[in-house]
C-alpha cells in the first residue's frame, strides 16, 4: 500500500502574504435532504456542527461542513479520520435518500496569509469582497479553475480546488502574491 501525500508536498511561497498548500485534509462530500432531520443529527455527530445555512461554513476545531449547494454539503476533518467519518455519516444517515463519497485525494488546500491576503483572491476570483460575510464560503473559480474558499482566520483565508489543477492554483497563487503586485486599493 502506498503512503498518501499532498499534491504538491506543502510547497510555499513568500510574497507580499505567505501562501502554501496545506497538506492533506479530509474532504466528504455529502448529497441529500438538507433539510430533513436525519442530516442535521449525521453532520452534528461527524463534525459537531449545525448544517450550515446557503453559503455558510460552519467550524469547530479541525472539523466544520460548508454549504455547498441546495442538496451538497462539503465536511472537513483531518485527513486521517476521514474514513471514520464516513462510517459515521452513513450510518447516521441510514436509509434516508443520500450520498456519500471521500473526495480527500481528489481536492488541494491552499492558505494565504497576511494583512493584504484578499487581494491575492482579488486578482483570480470574480468575487465582491467587500460583501464577502465572515463565516461565508464561496464556490467561484481562481482564474480558469474551480475553487471554493472562506476566510479562515483574521488575515487568512483558505482555497479549496481539485488536486489535478493544483499546480495550476499554486502558481496562480504565486504570481498574484509576488512583492510589488499588491494592488492599490487606497
Amino acid at each position: 500500500m502506498s503512503k498518501a501525500v499532498s499534491a504538491l508536498g506543502g510547497v510555499s511561497h513568500k510574497g507580499f502574504v505567505d501562501v502554501a498548500e496545506a497538506g492533506q485534509r479530509g474532504m466528504i462530500t455529502v448529497r441529500g435532504d438538507l433539510g430533513s432531520a436525519a442530516m442535521k443529527k449525521a453532520v452534528k455527530a461527524a463534525v459537531g456542527t449545525a448544517v450550515p445555512a446557503p453559503r455558510r461554513i460552519e467550524l469547530a476545531g479541525e472539523k466544520g461542513a460548508a454549504w455547498m449547494s441546495p442538496d451538497e454539503l462539503l465536511i472537513l476533518v483531518p485527513y486521517a479520520e476521514a474514513v471514520a467519518t464516513v462510517e459515521v455519516l452513513e450510518r447516521a444517515l441510514g436509509k434516508e435518500h443520500h450520498l456519500v463519497a471521500d473526495v480527500s485525494d481528489a481536492r488541494a488546500v491552499f492558505r494565504i496569509k497576511g494583512a493584504k491576503a484578499r487581494e491575492v483572491l482579488m486578482k483570480l476570483c470574480p468575487v465582491d469582497f467587500e460583501t464577502l460575510a465572515e463565516g461565508e464560503i464561496r464556490r467561484t473559480r481562481a482564474a480558469q479553475v474551480a475553487a471554493a474558499f472562506w476566510k479562515s482566520a483574521p488575515e487568512e483565508y483558505t482555497l479549496v480546488s481539485f488536486r489535478s489543477v493544483a499546480g495550476y492554483v499554486m502558481a496562480l497563487l504565486e504570481v498574484s502574491a509576488r512583492a510589488g503586485s499588491e494592488l492599490n486599493l487606497g
